[in-house]
């Protein structure tokens, strides 16, 4: 059997000769022929010329913040959506700090360049920073802008964004009558990221990345309650702005305004919208969209179900700021699984991060979390007729540095944002604050790498999110599969034909075989790169949720792989043990009840490894049996509260059974 490296490289060499590698199937297909494709073609572009029938995965990254971002620019960020893009595709980036020459003292760059990215700036004072920190505009030299560029940032959040960002207003000495001022700063770097998309999207028939036009919607209520989205356009025909949360109250007035500004009123434009840290909303992400609004109604209706349905297919379990699925501790109800004790923060809230306005911060309680989401979409779909929380799985980096896609553990820099900003130089300890991690990847089954390729994958949710590495996981449903498909060599093939992919409603049952349905999951351990080799994997875990009698109910099952006697010497963060190369199963559901709505998803866990901070101890050298020595930085290096390690892991789309 090839290794993942030896099977990376003979697909390379089929596709040099005209020769397509579809899981374990080969199509070749004839020189000049043109694939039928499932979706609509809504650009003008060269044909791909490996275009894949059963899909190939391609990783990518959906938040990404350059200096267009308020709370970016204010960290000394200084690379910009062209920057971020070039990051992404594999080039070396400098980040801050800077030297008085102004040139970076950092560089980064990625082991692997991505195949897909967007740019998700902050909508949200995009014009002030334009206004404050272009030289030659009126306000440059304003004191309030000189203190934006300074070296106190904080009061530049107290003096310039607290109003916006908190009373949704604009201020009117700085963006002038009717905020023209601040609009006309908007527009310009709006322009400028749709430029740097369009030069860095590949429309050749090579295919070697993807670009989409995006932002950041961000709202908080409350003591920072989050309730930010990221929204993604499908190509580049968009909205003149960036519509913000100044301008609408809720993300209900959000699919408004992209329902007037795009779907209805520009042709070919097309656009969804995805939530993220719902670990950070206080139970708020979950509830009723018009949350924030003037007029708040009491509870989520049909008509919203089935809207939220439509402009949010896809949710972010996994960011920078922490893991949004579940949690293991107490208060949230997840202790029997352990798994879920996972990237998890120690606050509910942005309000709750160093105390700030929060005198003893509240853990988040189990509605912070998308697997609570997907269990409670089942109890509203029995009352409404419509799901509301039919999310796809992704995950991605939020990055406040514009270095999408830079999830490594080792040599983490930090990504900014709510995190430790670098402006005024790397301090004595860590790279970013402890609780902070990497971020994540979004994996979307693709025929080709075009946006309406990868637009279409998204919106039927065939997609998974991974930590940061990058397994190759697939996950189908269906009534009749043979016991033997792993074994197969038409597996894909005969998985799309006898089924459903991840994302999916399982059909009809009419004529099975089988009572129960079955599922076919597969994962492909990380093939690493020649500096970073891959982890093996552990375990492939199903993840059923279930309504009955009216409540929900949820179980994890073990499928495939199990415990081993992997582990990681946290002095030396040498891996021991043995882990898996491929795991593969075709399990049955033997609780299945045909009158009960359910949902399932697949879990896929590496082996353990270091976590990025306990690599930075003992890169400095901490001696935790001399405490005296330990500098103040690094003081997290010996408490026993932090985990030491951690296990990277990847989560599909769940697939759907509905009576």
């Amino acid at each position: 059997a090839a290794t993942p490296k030896e099977e990376t490289g003979l697909t390379d060499g089929l596709r040099s000769l005209g020769i397509v590698a579809l899981g374990s199937v080969l199509l070749v297909l004839p020189a000049g022929s043109e694939p039928e494709r499932p979706y609509a073609v809504t650009e003008e572009r060269e044909d791909c010329a490996d275009y894949e029938t059963l899909r190939r995965p391609l990783f990518g990254d959906t938040h990404v913040h350059t200096a267009y971002s308020f709370d970016a620019s204010i960290q000394d960020t200084r690379n910009t959506p062209r920057d971020a893009y070039r990051f992404a595709r594999g080039e070396t980036l400098g980040i801050q700090p800077y030297d008085e020459d102004g040139n970076p003292t950092r560089t980064i760059q990625i082991d692997r360049p991505l195949d897909w990215t967007m740019v998700s700036d902050h909508a949200e004072l995009m014009g002030e920073v334009y206004v404050c920190g272009t030289p030659g505009t009126w306000a440059y030299w304003h004191p309030v802008c000189v203190l934006k560029r300074s070296s106190f940032p904080n009061l530049a959040i107290l003096a310039l964004g607290f109003k916006t960002l908190v009373d949704r207003e604009r201020y009117g000495w700085l963006c002038g009558e009717g905020d023209e001022r601040c609009l006309e700063g908007t527009r310009t770097f709006w322009g400028s990221v749709q430029e740097a998309a369009e030069e860095a999207y590949d429309r050749s028939d090579a295919c070697s990345f993807t670009s989409f036009v995006g932002y950041e919607w961000t709202a908080s209520v409350g003591r920072g309650q989050n309730l930010h989205r990221n929204v993604l356009f499908r190509n580049d025909k968009v909205p003149d702005l960036p519509v913000s949360w100044v301008d609408t109250p809720s993300a209900a007035d959000l699919w408004n305004h992209l329902e007037k500004d795009c779907v209805a009123g520009l042709p070919g434009c097309d656009a969804f919208t995805i939530p993220h840290n719902s670990n950070l909303s206080a139970g708020l992400m979950f509830q009723t969209a018009w949350v924030s609004s003037t007029e708040v109604p009491g509870d989520i209706d049909g008509e919203e179900a089935r809207r939220r349905s439509r402009w949010e297919p896809l949710a972010e379990i996994m960011q920078h700021k922490g893991a949004s699925e579940c949690d293991s501790r107490e208060q949230a109800g997840w202790g029997n699984d352990e798994a879920c004790g996972f990237e998890l923060l120690p606050y509910d809230k942005f309000g709750g991060k160093n105390n700030f306005g929060v005198a003893d911060p509240e853990l988040p309680t189990g509605d912070n979390y998308v697997r609570w989401a997907l269990k409670d979409g089942l109890r509203r779909q029995a009352i409404l007729g419509a799901n509301p929380f039919r999310y796809g799985l992704i995950a991605s980096t939020d990055t406040h540095i514009a270095a999408p896609g830079l999830t490594q553990e080792k040599g983490h820099p930090g990504h900014g944002g709510a995190g430790m900003g670098m402006g005024e130089g790397v301090p004595e300890g860590f790279s970013d604050d402890i609780e902070f991690n990497p971020g994540g990847l979004a994996v979307v089954w693709a025929e080709e790498n075009t946006r309406d390729s990868i637009f279409a994958a998204m919106r039927r949710r065939e997609v998974y999110a991974t930590s940061g590495t990058r397994p190759v996981v697939r996950f189908f449903g269906g009534w009749e599969y043979p016991g033997n498909l792993c074994e197969r060599s038409d597996f894909v093939e005969a998985a799309y034909a006898g089924g459903v992919a991840m994302g999916q409603d399982l059909p009809a049952r009419s004529g099975a075989t089988f009572h129960a349905p079955r599922f076919a999951v597969s994962a492909l351990q990380d093939p690493g790169t020649e500096s970073v080799s891959g982890t093996p994997l552990q375990r492939i875990q199903i993840v059923k949720g279930w309504l009955e009698d009216g409540e929900v109910r949820e179980r994890v099952i073990e499928v495939a792989g199990g415990d081993n006697d992997a582990s990681v010497e946290p002095s030396t963060c040498q891996a021991r043990g043995a882990g898996s190369r491929q795991l593969c199963s075709v399990w049955t559901d033997p609780d299945f009840d045909p009158e009960t709505p359910a949902f399932y998803y697949a879990r896929v866990l590496e082996n353990p490894t270091c976590r990025w901070h306990q690599y930075q101890c003992l890169e400095s050298g901490i001696d935790c049996s001399a405490p005296e020595s330990v500098p103040e930085g690094f003081a997290e290096c010996c408490s026993d509260e932090i985990p030491k390690t951690v296990q990277d892991r990847a989560w599909t789309s769940p697939i759907w059974y509905t009576p």
